[in-house]
């Protein structure tokens, strides 16, 4: 038995479930990769491939099968059941982009949330055949190792990712802080603050419930926190699955990451904005 299997049964019924159908959904999304699949664009103008429906098709089938009570949140798939109950939330293919580029950093991310708040979690990236887990209570994981986040407490040198536009800043350049390279999926993106491989990350305003629910868990298992610019956690069960500028990372770098993004997201001008809400805008 794999070692990610193994941890996976520890940490649950519902974890096990999750890595099962993200291996399954993985090997679907690997049979499009590379391939030149279809590529339409949705009403918002972002791509979606013939992977994505198939994948998400396949994850319906397996986790719904399985827990046919549990409510359902999905990027490519109509909404079904109470979001405040017991809910499934899934992006087939996160990193979509990068998958049609034939780039190696999409990943699979699954969530069970209960009442707001994610309690199994599986981030899975098929090309490098990474597994990341946690469950509520039991840790997070990357295989069999147990994941902490970085001990970085000061800005200067500390490795970030994030858009672009943030590293443009002078507030950010005065900081010292050091860009790491471009990853595509933000459910990566944040794993890998789970895993200490970045001291911390930032996302845009509105990002999704799919983007962030299972990456959600992973940074808090780990040991770090995922929260809005006002350090607030993120829930899961709200009207609009869109979010505001979030950041991520270690206990000892949270506060101070956390006031550098909201410094450049609410200063009036910068980069030729006009004076604007956290929530109105894209660091």
């Amino acid at each position: 038995m794999p070692a990610a299997d193994r941890v996976a049964a520890l940490l649950g019924d519902d974890v096990a479930l999750l890595a099962i159908a993200a291996r399954e959904a993985g090997a679907v999304a690997l049979g499009f990769f590379g391939r030149s699949p279809k590529v339409f664009t949705k009403g918002d103008h972002s791509p979606v491939t013939e992977a994505d429906l198939a994948v998400d098709a396949r994850l319906a089938e397996v986790l719904g099968g399985a827990r046919p009570g549990y409510g359902w949140i999905s990027e490519e798939s109509t909404a079904q059941g109470d979001a405040g109950g017991t809910t499934f939330i899934v992006d087939p293919i996160d990193g979509t982009r990068a998958f049609i580029a034939g780039l190696d950093d999409w990943t699979i991310s699954l969530a069970v949330a209960v009442a707001g708040r994610p309690t199994a979690a599986a981030v899975y990236c098929p090309v490098r055949d990474e597994m990341f887990l946690a469950g509520v209570g039991g840790g997070a994981f990357l295989g069999a190792e147990r994941l902490s986040t970085s001990t970085a407490a000061a800005l200067a040198g500390s490795r970030i990712a994030g858009p672009g536009r943030l590293f443009d800043d002078p507030a950010a350049q005065a900081a010292g802080i050091v860009r790491a390279d471009k990853i595509h999926s933000l459910a990566y993106r944040l794993a890998l603050v789970a895993a200490g491989r970045l001291d911390a990350a930032a996302a845009s305003a509105r990002a999704c419930h799919w983007d962030l629910a299972a990456a959600d868990l992973l940074v808090q298992e780990a040991g770090g926190r995922l929260t809005d610019l006002a350090g607030r956690p993120v829930r899961y069960d709200g009207p609009d699955v869109r979010h505001p500028p979030l950041v991520a990372a270690g206990p000892a770098l949270h506060e101070a990451f956390t006031a550098l993004v909201a410094t450049i997201v609410e200063a009036p001008g910068r980069h030729g904005r006009p004076t604007g809400s956290a929530a109105s805008v894209r660091p």
